[in-house]
């Protein structure tokens, strides 16, 4: 498979969307008109601005890391819209960018790359399935307020952190489905630095349940559940979010080792860590604790007498 050369123009024929529809509970695409935009993927870094992208694309060995510059991501089709329910801003904020589903089109994910994952700064990460993308239409934001991020609010939990370089909203946001008490939550992060195109099943198959009773309804009700929460900051090896610094060996051991405390902790992190900066999950039932906890307990092997 051939490589490209720094700084080498690359064209990739597509069809873009030529409008968008906004209104207050959904975003309806147009019909596309086929258009053939050029974007120069570079083989280095040139501006803290540009956007690392990665994973599987069209033309590149899987893996390989190319860089777009801000300034080209701004020549893409922008939607704008006010956004009201964004946890990351006080108030309505307008944002405008990309959407991350003609995004992946224009830069050529292959086509078994049908899931798109935004890495930050903090090595916290966010999952967009293809059901994601199509029931709630991220978008990679490129300017909050008309302002490039030296503009943009800080962190909303007062740290004073800077949320650029990009970050990522909605138009708006309902839940698109419901696992026992854990509903569909919005993937909004900020101190994006990376977006990775990969193939669902690969990803979240090294998070797959093992043992006797993977196949358990409880455990695959955990299973989803951690897909969406877990790991944006625990890791299975090189996979999942390193955030937390706890990864998923660990968090399986204290699952098996002690089931109601693992419970406590997922539920309420403060009651059992003063100092733990990890949210707690106060809507979730003590049948979804169990089944998250019963989830994790399939990667320790259960103590032989």
């Amino acid at each position: 498979m051939r490589r490209f050369r720094s700084g080498l123009l690359v064209t990739f024929a597509l069809f873009l969307v030529s409008g968008w529809a906004i209104d207050s509970s959904s975003i309806v695409r147009s019909l596309p008109a086929s258009e053939t935009k050029s974007l120069t993927l570079n083989e280095t870094r040139r501006s803290a601005s540009d956007l690392e992208v990665g994973g599987e694309l069209v033309g590149l060995s899987p893996g390989t890391t190319r860089y777009i510059s801000r300034e080209q991501l701004l020549t893409l089709t922008q939607v704008s819209y006010t956004v009201s329910d964004d946890a990351n801003f006080a108030g309505p904020t307008v944002v405008s960018g990309v959407m991350l589903d003609v995004l992946a089109h224009t830069l050529g994910a292959a086509p078994e790359s049908d899931l798109v994952i935004a890495l930050c700064s903090d090595q916290y990460r966010a999952y967009y399935p293809r059901s994601y993308l199509a029931a709630h239409h991220p978008l990679l934001v490129l300017q909050v307020n008309d302002k490039p991020p030296a503009g943009w609010p800080k962190d909303p939990s007062g740290h004073g952190y800077d949320m650029g370089p990009y970050m990522i909203s909605h138009a708006s946001f309902t839940p698109s489905f419901m696992i026992l008490s854990h509903a569909d939550e919005a993937q909004i992060p900020w101190g994006v630095v990376r977006l990775e195109f990969r193939n669902e099943n690969d990803v979240f198959g090294a998070i797959a349940p093992r043992g006797q009773h993977a196949a358990d309804a409880s455990v695959q009700a955990g299973f989803r559940i951690a897909q969406q929460n877990c790991f944006r900051c625990h890791n299975m090896g090189t996979e999942g979010g390193k955030k937390s610094g706890v990864p998923w060996s660990v968090l399986s051991q204290l699952a098996a080792a002690s089931p109601a405390v693992f419970a406590s902790y997922v539920y309420n992190p403060l009651a059992i860590n003063s100092k733990s900066e990890m949210p707690g999950n106060a809507k979730y039932d003590e049948a979804t604790l169990s089944a998250i906890a019963a989830y994790f307990q399939t990667f320790t092997a259960p103590k032989t007498p």
